[in-house]
């Protein structure tokens, strides 16, 4: 299934976000990595640049996961449903940059964590209402706590982007043919 690019970038930056606190790892330590971070999505909007905020999305982090931690759509949905209630969502067509016409779900003068908490809940309500909830995987590396969305065709993507965690798979899997053989 073919999902428009706005919904895709929300999917995967959700993802991305999770990701950022995994096996005790802190990949957001401080206000400048957090703008190297946003910057390599290209966040536009505003950004405070406060400890307040990097709290802020810190905070968004397990909330983000309990999509994947979710025991079914239901689950789901409740959370969709918080997250856009208490970002004060309001979708709106936009365009700017080279982006085309897109969804700002949002107002660019709101806060950081609720832009994202809304763009995030949009995604996962899109994958909802298509029946494509199942896209929303967990590594199957053994070792890899990481999350991922499943955007291949034919839904067989089975290890994270965070690492090397399918070469790892592939080549533990080739030294065990061979000992075999």
């Amino acid at each position: 299934m073919h999902f428009a690019g706005d919904t895709e970038s929300a999917l995967v930056f959700a993802a991305s976000l999770v990701n950022t606190a995994r096996g005790g790892a802190e990949l957001l330590p401080d206000q400048e990595e957090l703008t190297r971070f946003l910057d390599a999505d290209h966040w536009t909007g505003r950004r405070d640049g406060t400890r307040e905020e990097l709290t802020a999305v810190r905070a968004l982090r397990p909330r983000l996961r309990k999509f994947w931690e979710a025991a079914g759509v239901d689950d789901a949905v409740e959370v969709v449903n918080t997250l856009l209630l208490e970002s004060g969502a309001r979708p709106r067509l936009t365009r700017h940059d080279d982006l085309g016409w897109h969804l700002h779900v949002t107002a660019d003068d709101s806060p950081l964590v609720d832009r994202m908490a809304a763009e995030a809940a949009m995604g996962v309500l899109d994958l909802i209402r298509t029946d494509e909830f199942s896209r929303l995987r967990w590594c199957e590396a053994p070792d890899c706590e990481a999350v991922f969305v499943d955007l291949s065709r034919n839904r067989s993507k089975r290890y994270c982007d965070t690492g090397n965690c399918g070469n790892r798979a592939h080549v533990a899997a080739y030294r065990a043919r061979k000992s075999g053989a």
